[in-house]
């Protein structure tokens, strides 16, 4: 007989993704599996071919007569706002009617019988411009007087002049930090039905339901209670489909509607990635004062954002950028400051971490300076500032670091990796090998969770129990891999004490939960865990008074069993409990809610709890590099994550390890490179390089701190996964560091920017030897 862990599937034991059967035979289905009904037309975006200009008019005579071509949408066609702002600042029109703002620009969009004659009709059109100077990053925005896309923050505590006057040691250095494309597997792609009256149905691929509703409906000019989004899964997404797919659910609705036919607007890669958002370039200038052990005593720094021609995301992004700009370390005076830069190139977005990791590699860059100033290990800079007791545990934004487990993570990992025996065997290994050299890094990370917009903070879910004891669950929440259904459901199976098979899992559609956040900020499971949760709750507690009353029995003496309830003495079949509970007439569904408690955010005094808790982690990496061509392995990875009390650790183990290797991507080998024209040249997989399977460590342990458990009160007293474990990658970029420190025996701060790839490694190493 299997034993109840087993029989139930419950939370805290892994379980397999309920999709991976499909996924790995091609049998789940995506927006582009849709069959499409007759009629069905294709949409594609006819864009700009310069950076900047004033756009005086577009001929679309040979556009219409191309075969065929149906008709054109123009920002004329838009019966509603041409707008699609996530942020309401009406910054972000569906097509532009003045001026052309980046290269890549949507300006039309072609309506015609297959996407292929679309896409071949629209390169017809003749656009007439007058060209207008343009500013492609953040730096040369500020020296063009470009506007801020909004406003900016600033974090402070303390005396920070102060401090610094005072300090025996003081660092300043800037830093570039590139962007980052998402690189999903499914592209931007969208599907629109027409229906009656104001109505319309469209299916695809985003993060964000509720947002593409309000869009379409805004554009529409229609309440939103006339549009329906629905979506069954993602082939990724990493913040990519959180603002960035309004465009093409918009365009999609606005022909079906117009031409009172299904349209399907699916871009090829190139222009899905010139046409759509990136992860923030950053900019970062620090100045950090510390004292002769190593302990910083007060820290500047000025974040300055590559941000696009909108807004978009870009406020929360770099705010967030302020929030980690700390990481694991204590900061007694600070002072923090954004520059959210407009720029001429599309507008950045949502990408994992959301401005996290960009914060968190600055002050990396800080604890590197002084280790390498005072020649130290940059292990032992990194204990000797973590948060801690004795004042030592206040954030630059005043919230106060309650649940610090780094000191015991750190300890355990570094044991667990051999960091110091093997840290003395490069540094022997570097001694005499002339061409390569390695480098180790031990790096930990603390970030936030929770949405820092705080009336994001919230989750609904809908459960159904039908009189045959079977189970459907839906909430707010959208699958894009990452196993988010299957967590919610393990904890749905495990309230009721059923086998996980008998839930059914159905797609997002905002017909069901509405007003939904976006799945985003690692918030997923803890967010609609818990409506799902409250959900089933209201459902027992109106069938546990059934049972008492009907068997005159105490309410509590009625218990839910692996797969069947225990009324008193008598017991029967979850079945057919459920069945006699069904006759007299029980309600089976609820409407579960929930709110994050507890946080509370106030931007202009830049103070407030915008976390619920932290998430830890930590990582030891282990590099070689060759001086000769800047080429570059690595060795070894070594992590230890906390996810509290861990919902599915096979799931969580398999979201670690992803977003490790997308960090390390983003740090070495991924590189976004504009020409001087504005045009986006790394568009394709073919020149933009993300980490092969070859790439991964060679050796690569992963482990969940499974005796950690969440001091707050969250789904289970598990920890959100999605982005804290993408800043564990720069444990390689830092040890790619010390590999090239190496050359000059570790006297001097390479300061690589990033990416470090094999070009920035070989300069660096020339550099350092005197070379350029």
């Amino acid at each position: 007989m299997k034993d109840a862990v087993s029989l139930i599937g419950a939370v805290h034991t892994g379980r397999i993704h309920d999709s991976a059967t499909k996924h790995v035979t091609g049998k789940a289905d995506f927006t582009d599996d849709i069959a499409l009904p007759d009629g069905a037309l294709h949409a594609y975006l006819g864009v700009s071919d310069v950076a900047h200009a004033r756009l005086i008019g577009i001929d679309l005579s040979q556009v219409r007569a191309a075969p065929g071509v149906v008709g054109v949408l123009t920002a004329a066609d838009i019966p509603g706002a041409n707008d699609i702002s996530p942020t309401n600042l009406n910054d972000e029109p569906v097509f532009p009617t003045e001026t052309i703002q980046f290269h890549g620009q949507p300006l039309f969009a072609v309506i015609a019988e297959t996407r292929d004659l679309a896409r071949r009709a629209a390169e017809l059109a003749k656009v007439d411009h007058e060209p207008l100077p343009h500013a492609l990053d953040p730096i040369a925005a500020q020296e063009a007087g470009y506007p801020y896309v909004t406003a900016p923050l600033t974090l402070t505590r303390g005396a920070v002049t102060p401090a610094q006057d005072a300090a025996p040691h003081r660092i300043r250095g800037r830093m570039h930090v590139g962007g980052q494309d998402h690189m999903y597997l499914e592209g931007q792609i969208a599907f629109a039905i027409p229906g009656e009256d104001d109505d319309v149905i469209v299916h695809c691929s985003t993060q964000h339901p509720s947002e593409a509703q309000h869009m379409v409906a805004h554009v529409l000019g229609v309440p939103s209670n006339a549009v329906v989004v629905n979506v069954r899964r993602m082939g990724g997404g990493f913040g990519g489909k959180e603002s960035q797919m309004n465009l093409f659910c918009v365009v999609a609705a606005l022909a079906a509607k117009k031409w009172n036919r299904a349209v399907k607007i699916r871009p090829d890669r190139d222009q899905d990635m010139t046409a759509t958002g990136k992860r923030h370039d950053f900019v970062i200038d620090y100045d950090v004062a510390f004292d002769g052990t190593g302990r910083i005593l007060a820290v500047e720094g000025d974040f300055a954002a590559r941000c696009g021609f909108s807004a978009d995301l870009s406020g929360p992004v770099t705010d967030r950028a302020l929030f980690h700009a700390d990481n694991a370390y204590f900061y007694p005076n600070v002072r923090l400051q954004s520059h959210p830069m407009k720029t001429n190139t599309v507008s950045n977005t949502a990408f994992r971490g959301f401005g996290g990791p960009q914060g968190v590699i600055a002050a990396e860059r800080m604890i590197e300076e002084i280790a390498y100033a005072l020649g130290q290990d940059p292990l032992d800079i990194r204990k000797a500032n973590f948060y801690g007791p004795d004042g030592r545990d206040v954030t630059p934004y005043h919230q106060t670091v309650e649940d610090n487990i780094l000191e015991r993570l750190v300890s355990e990992l570094e044991q667990g990796a051999e960091y110091r025996r093997r840290r003395q065997d490069i540094l022997a290994f570097n001694r005499t090998s002339p061409v390569l050299k390695k480098g180790i890094a031990l790096t930990p990370v603390k970030f936030g969770i929770s949405f820092t917009a705080t009336w994001y903070n919230q989750a609904g879910a809908l459960v159904h129990v039908y009189n045959d004891g079977s189970i459907h669950l839906n909430h707010g929440g959208t699958e894009m891999g990452q196993g988010l259904n299957t967590k919610v459901a393990q904890v749905v199976a495990e309230a009721f004490q059923v086998d996980f098979e008998r839930i059914k899992i159905t797609r997002t559609t905002t017909e069901k939960v509405p007003n939904t956040s976006a799945t985003a900020a690692s918030s997923g499971s803890d967010l609609n865990g818990m409506a799902a949760l409250d959900a089933v709750e209201q459902i027992k507690a109106r069938l546990i008074h059934f049972a008492a009353e009907k068997w005159d029995v105490a309410a509590d003496s009625v218990v839910f069993k692996p797969n069947e309830v225990h009324v008193g003495r008598e017991v029967m079949s979850f079945d057919a409990f459920i069945r006699q509970a069904y006759m007299a007439r029980v309600q089976l569904s609820a409407a579960g809610f929930y709110k994050t408690p507890k946080i509370h955010w106030d931007r202009a005094r830049g103070q407030g709890r915008p976390f619920y808790y932290f998430a830890y982690g930590a990582a030891c990496s282990e590099v070689v590099i060759d001086t000769l061509t800047g080429e570059y392995r690595v060795e070894r990875s070594d992590i230890l994550h906390d996810v509290g009390l861990s919902l599915n650790p096979a799931l969580d183990k398999g979201q670690v390890e992803g977003a490790f290797i997308q960090g390390m991507g983003w740090l070495t080998t991924e590189e976004l490179w504009w020409d001087d024209a504005g045009r986006l040249r790394t568009h394709a997989p073919s020149t933009y390089k993300i980490p092969l399977a070859s790439d991964r460590p060679r050796i690569f342990n992963v482990k969940l701190a499974d005796w950690s458990e969440n001091r707050e009160l969250t789904i289970k007293r598990s920890k959100a996964v999605g982005e804290p474990p993408f800043m564990l990658g720069i444990s390689v970029f830092e040890a790619l560091s010390m590999a090239v420190a190496s050359v000059t025996d570790y006297r001097e701060c390479p300061r690589l920017d990033a990416p470090a790839t094999p070009e920035r490694i070989l300069m660096a190493v020339a550099r350092l030897q005197g070379g350029c």
